[in-house]
């Protein structure tokens, strides 16, 4: 596996039982995987939210009254830096672990190999991918696969 970015601050804070929820040490590894050879540096919330903070904030930031499992939000770099100054934010995710535990089980996923499927799709969402048209969704989901392959972890389009 390609070793992560030089340097990478992973905050995980949980909002929510802890119960089913991976622990910190995961989602720094997935955050590594998913950064791995496009940024050298980076610093990133991780926030694991219930179904109600997870469906306000989907209604409040994208207009959708229901919580969904993962929400991504870009840094936004303050204006007046001097010129060449770069600050490694990249942003903040939000899991809703309950609606991840239900994908997981619906689908029939280990629930681990689920939070690792959304934590690099999340961070890929920071990098500026997306998946608004065909072509975008297709290459972000081969990305994916291919992050998750490095993790041993199974391909998370496949339907049995």
């Amino acid at each position: 596996m390609t070793q992560g970015p030089i340097r990478l601050d992973v905050a995980v804070g949980y909002a929510t039982p802890r119960a089913g929820v991976p622990a910190a040490v995961s989602f720094r590894k997935w955050v590594a995987a998913a950064l791995a050879g496009r940024i050298r540096e980076a610093d990133l919330a991780i926030r694991l939210v219930g179904a109600r903070e997870g469906r306000a904030l989907n209604r409040h930031y994208r207009g959708k009254d229901y919580a969904t499992n993962v929400l991504s939000f870009p840094a936004e770099l303050p204006e007046g830096l001097p010129k060449g100054v770069k600050l490694p934010l990249l942003g903040d995710l939000v899991l809703c672990a309950p609606v991840v535990a239900r994908e997981a089980k619906e689908q029939g996923k280990p629930l681990a190999a689920h939070y690792a499927h959304l934590t690099v799709h999340g961070c890929l969402h920071l990098l500026g991918w997306d998946h608004e048209d065909p072509h975008e969704a297709e290459a972000m989901e081969q990305l994916e696969r291919e992050i998750l392959a490095g993790l041993g972890l199974p391909d998370p389009y496949r339907e049995d």
